[in-house]
């Protein structure tokens, strides 16, 4: 796929001195402080790159400098390029997102909704409703993830090690491990992050007829030439992968405390990571590493309306319907969550088919635009779309976790704030 043409900031109506101040923003505040590693941080605007910076580090201890091609795992970006090739199944006629999800799963057929009890002695009732295939989509499903730490089904998940990317099982276990435990709450009932992407990963597999990293290969990252995106990083690229870091604020983050400095501590070690092998859980929720390059491919087509340089991943219909907000009511995040995920604090968010959407920026206390859809990863990796604006934002570090400190908020802020001509 040929790469897109790198151009001023002021050629596509954005402005260079407030660029450089995001730049220097991110390493005051965040590098320089011992926050953040290093960051590479990626702008297109008007079919143009128009900003590519890197800075710091991808490997503390090695000294090794983040670079253009530095390898991310990238954890809940995966969610939307998994929604992608979920919808993609749908416009072939293969499958409907108002289909009951016991149609595949038929050993689901007869979860219950969570009342009392811990494992494996579980009081139930019957849902509301049968779980629908829009519910794993919008993360509506009664499913939920087991490092939320609030209920007795999260603990259940934790105690059967569903959903956790580096540990042991498969997608066929991890299924039947869920037909164990009930629902949080019946279906469409509310909004809670969840494992529910990983079921759409397992579904793309079982309708498609191959297996879920084998679809993604040959429909859309060969296709799209994203070459470095994968379930794994091979030994050939391995001096690329980025170390991955836990963050300690100390405390808590106060931005006018310039003095105080957080510190980091190693998680995964780029040289002895599990990502360097093949997974044997395919994590459509959170197992892709990737580069900004590629990651930018992958939004390009989506800004696109589906396709990019002759490949179509989706028509702009369906795109449209997925980056629409799915919420029973036309309710905003915040209305419907019972997650401790931090992306569900935001007024004036509602979720898609796989993305958030921006419905009225008026309510977020953030500039952006109505339709601008978005995502991001565990370890504060983050991008968004802002088709209006016809504008893409693809930022990479490797922190965890992504509520330790406001960067996604200031980066949107602050790229909005560099606009010199909007589009609206």
């Amino acid at each position: 796929m040929l790469a897109p043409t790198p151009a001023s900031p002021e050629s596509a109506g954005m402005s260079t001195p407030a660029l450089n101040r995001l730049e220097a923003h991110l390493k005051a505040r965040y590098i320089d402080a011992g926050r953040f590693p290093g960051t590479q941080l990626l702008i297109y605007r008007r079919g143009k790159i128009v900003h590519s910076t890197v800075q710091g580090f991808a490997d503390l201890e090695r000294k090794v400098p983040v670079k253009d091609d530095t390898i991310y795992r990238i954890y809940s970006m995966t969610k939307p390029i998994t929604s992608v090739a979920f919808m993609m199944l749908v416009e072939e006629g293969r499958v409907a997102i108002d289909e009951p999800v016991a149609k595949y799963i038929p050993e689901w057929k007869n979860l219950g909704v969570f009342l009392a009890g811990n494992a494996p002695a579980f009081l139930t009732r019957s849902p509301s409703r049968p779980m629908l295939i829009v519910d794993l989509l919008r993360h509506t499903s009664g499913l939920t993830y087991g490092f939320q730490q609030r209920s007795n089904v999260d603990a259940a998940y934790r105690e059967h090690k569903i959903g956790e990317v580096e540990k042991a099982g498969s997608l066929d276990s991890m299924i039947e491990g869920l037909a164990k435990i009930p629902l949080e709450f019946s279906p469409g009932e509310a909004w809670n992050y969840s494992v529910a992407t990983d079921v759409l990963g397992y579904l793309v597999g079982k309708i498609s007829g191959m297996p879920f990293e084998q679809f993604l290969k040959e429909r859309i990252f060969k296709p799209l030439g994203m070459n470095d995106t994968d379930f794994f990083v091979p030994a050939d690229k391995a001096h690329r992968f980025a170390a991955c870091y836990s963050a300690d604020p100390q405390g808590g983050f106060n931005p006018l405390a310039a003095e105080r400095k957080g510190t980091l501590t190693l998680q995964d070690d780029p040289t002895t990571s599990s990502f360097l092998s093949p997974p044997s859980l395919v994590s459509g929720g959170g197992g892709l590493c990737s580069t900004a390059a590629d990651y930018l491919t992958f939004c390009r087509a989506l800004l696109n309306g589906g396709e990019l340089g002759g490949v179509r991943l989706l028509g702009p219909k369906t795109l449209k319907l997925m980056t629409s907000n799915h919420l029973p009511g036309g309710v905003d995040l915040p209305a419907m969550s019972r997650s401790l995920f931090s992306e569900a604090a935001y007024n004036g968010i509602g979720f898609g088919l796989g993305f958030a959407v921006t419905m009225h920026p008026s309510q977020t206390l953030i500039a952006g635009s109505p339709g601008e859809f978005n995502w991001g990863g565990a370890a504060t990796t983050s991008f968004f779309i802002d088709p209006a604006e016809e504008l893409i934002t693809i930022f990479m570090t490797q922190v965890l976790p992504s509520s330790a400190y406001p960067l996604r908020r200031e980066l949107r802020t602050m790229v909005y704030a560099a606009i010199t001509e909007s589009n609206l």
